[in-house]
């Protein structure tokens, strides 16, 4: 199932044209825009690195995207600790792109972060691309998957404008990291967050083929925006939330943290 917010067209484009414009990364420099668009938010990655979010709330981890760090995805833990979550960060550094053991400590954080109990998995951008991995390799300790303006479709030499970039510093060729990758759909519940408006992803890139993933909703941001822009935030932590209840046949049962607070000074 697949659901998309599609803002009407300018002009006469057919829905051809459109398509194509969808299968194109976006220009180089867009990739300044993001970089600006995102300056003025640093200072949110301030604060303690550790779990957030109650207690006895469901795990999460959240995978932040490349050149990013845990300091980036603040916003977005943070998001989802208050809806509920006990949310957890990667505690891997600075995303330098996949490595020979990034699965091995993925899952490593999973057995930390899960204690027998199933985890979602939220990854930015590249950090998507490890979620669909991990739940590839270890799908009985993922609750789902839910990637946040990821290049998992398509041909990964020219859906983003970010790939001389990443093989430069990655040291592979994009299509030859050093463990398996696996195209088909992870066989957990795989959710796609994409956007039109994404300064480094092709918008058909992150919203993946029906059969790539379970659900796919746009999201009216730019790439940063899906770990930094507050109200893009909720949306995103809604629709988390809609699509496991949908998953799992049934609502899903958070306690968010600040109708806790309210209770708790009733």
């Amino acid at each position: 199932m697949s659901l998309t917010k599609t803002p009407a067209p300018l002009g006469p484009a057919s829905g051809d044209a459109l398509a194509q414009l969808d299968d194109l990364a976006p220009p180089a420099w867009h990739r300044v825009r993001e970089v600006a668009w995102h300056l003025p938010r640093l200072l949110a990655g301030l604060g303690p690195l550790g779990p957030r979010g109650p207690e006895d709330g469901p795990p999460v981890l959240v995978i932040p995207g490349f050149l990013a760090t845990d300091r980036t995805t603040m916003d977005l833990r943070r998001a989802l600790a208050r809806a509920g979550w006990r949310v957890h960060p990667w505690l891997l550094g600075v995303n330098l792109g996949a490595k020979k053991d990034t699965l091995k400590l993925l899952e490593k954080r999973l057995n930390q972060i899960g204690k027998g109990e199933k985890v979602l998995v939220v990854g930015w951008s590249l950090g998507g691309m490890f979620a669909r991995q991990l739940a590839h390799r270890c799908p009985k300790k993922v609750r789902a998957v839910v990637t946040l303006g990821s290049p998992f479709s398509g041909d990964l030499k020219t859906n983003t404008n970010v790939r001389t970039i990443y093989e430069r510093i990655a040291g592979h060729d994009v299509n030859e990291p050093p463990f398996p990758h696996l195209i088909e759909k992870p066989p957990v519940p795989t959710l796609a967050l994409w956007s039109r408006r994404d300064g480094i992803v092709a918008p058909s890139a992150a919203r993946g083929l029906d059969h790539e993933r379970d659900k796919a909703v746009e999201i009216d941001t730019y790439h940063t925006g899906f770990a930094v822009h507050r109200p893009v935030l909720s949306q995103i932590v809604n629709e988390i939330r809609i699509f496991l209840s949908e998953a799992e046949g049934r609502p899903l049962v958070l306690q968010p943290m600040m109708v806790a607070g309210s209770l708790a000074k009733a």
